[in-house]
């Protein structure tokens, strides 16, 4: 059978087996199998089954995953979010502090965890009351707290540049460095978009925001935590002391402690956490097996490599295959969410990348990016819904569309950026090389 028979037959039951409702992971299998069979027979293929999916789970590098979901997952139900975000609105006595504060929280809490949904959720469920109360109009504040999830995606450490480094098999450690200054650049610009919405929309930011100063005490309480496991994931891994598995697994030891002793943890919320670690983790490993799974059957028949070779015959400038590739993603992110789109389309299409001669760091970034823009488009923006599930009675989804659309003009002038000044990802990592 022909590569491109194995290529659209795979796609195709996939595509039938999600419209029929099955969910991803187990279409993701169940489109492998008759394609395994194939080259092997029923009680081999159950053997290659149970081996691949073995392998997923005892992987060292992908430990570093559930430990940075229960990080992340401590700091949402501890007090270390919501304190991050009151120092950031109420420490800083400016105008509009609240949308900036929300911006800042949401970069200093993608510091310490990978995840743009908790971000989101953190973050979001304290702010967004709150800027509501405070009189912030209801599209500026839905967009800015839906948008400032995808930070977390951004700064390391990330999710999504973890996965992207297990597919196609780069140093994770290069790609969380790459991150971190287009992650300071999209901070800025996501500001930026607030200064220019209060110019042209005065009465979407109130003239004061009238809450309490935090004293002393309360800001260290507030900093401190944030500071300290954020400085202990990028110093270990950057300077080469620990890999991000060990990283993560000691943040995620002092981020237990520092929730336990003044983030106000209590066993419900070490239960909850754990519970939450565990459903994502459950859905997460059995989406990791599927697509290694679906990623074998490809490799084995070779659809990766002659798509490749397929596409390179078409003599297309490197350029013009980039930015097919760009809009691809751009185009499936309104219908998957990132983690789905990493490990069903980068096995083919991360070789057409690396084939024209684009660096799969710097690539790995602006993919990042086109995940970020993903969470923030309908019909399926995971970040859209977590914001207006907060606040049902006084954001519809539509103001939370409307009030994403400047931020991602953002993310998209960060892909320009990138395009034009490739340095903006690779400085840091050839610093560190």
């Amino acid at each position: 059978m022909e590569w491109y028979h194995v290529g659209g037959g795979l796609l195709a039951l996939l595509m039938i087996f999600i419209s029929l409702g099955l969910p991803l992971p187990f279409a993701l299998a169940a489109a492998s199998l008759p394609f395994l069979w194939l080259i092997q027979d029923f009680s081999t293929s159950l053997i290659s089954t149970e081996l691949k999916i073995w392998g997923v789970w005892v992987d060292y590098i992908l430990l570093a995953v559930p430990l940075f979901v229960f990080l992340g997952e401590l700091i949402a139900r501890s007090t270390i979010g919501p304190n991050l975000y009151r120092f950031m609105h109420q420490g800083v006595p400016l105008r509009g502090s609240a949308a900036y504060g929300s911006i800042g929280a949401c970069a200093g809490f993608g510091a310490v965890c990978g995840s743009s949904m908790v971000g989101s959720l953190t973050i979001g469920g304290v702010a967004l009351p709150e800027m509501l109360k405070l009189g912030y109009g209801k599209r500026l504040s839905a967009g800015v707290l839906a948008a400032g999830g995808t930070l977390s995606v951004l700064i390391p450490p990330s999710l999504i540049l973890l996965f992207y480094g297990i597919v196609v098999d780069v140093s994770i450690g290069d790609l969380f460095i790459a991150g971190i200054l287009p992650g300071l650049a999209l901070t800025t610009m996501f500001v930026i978009v607030v200064v220019i919405w209060g110019i042209a929309s005065p009465d979407s930011i109130p003239k004061v925001d009238k809450a309490l100063r935090m004293p002393l005490f309360e800001i260290l309480a507030a900093v401190l935590p944030v500071l300290v496991i954020g400085l202990v994931i990028t110093v270990s891994i950057y300077a080469g002391i620990a890999t991000p598995t060990e990283a993560a697994a000691i943040a995620a030891f002092l981020t237990f402690v520092i929730a336990v002793t003044i983030g106000g943890l209590r066993w419900e919320g070490l239960k909850g956490a754990l519970m939450a670690t565990m459903r994502t983790m459950g859905y997460l490993g059995l989406l990791l097996s599927a697509g290694t799974l679906f990623g074998f059957v490809l490799t084995y028949h070779r659809v990766p490599q002659q798509f490749t070779e397929a596409f390179l015959m078409l003599e297309l400038a490197p350029y013009m295959v980039l930015a097919m590739v760009i809009a691809f993603y751009l185009i499936v992110g309104m219908f998957l969410e990132p983690v789905s789109i990493t490990f069903i389309t980068l096995p083919t299409l991360f070789p057409l990348i690396d084939s024209v001669g684009y660096d799969l760091i710097w690539f790995g970034i602006i993919y990042t990016i086109t995940m970020e823009i993903a969470v923030l488009t309908p019909p399926v923006g995971l970040n859209l819904y977590v914001i207006q599930g907060l606040a049902p009675k006084e954001v519809d989804l539509k103001d939370v569309i409307l009030g994403a659309l400047p931020f991602i003009a953002a993310l998209a002038v960060l892909i320009g950026l990138l395009l034009a000044f490739p340095q903006i990802a690779l400085y840091l990592p050839g610093l560190a090389s």
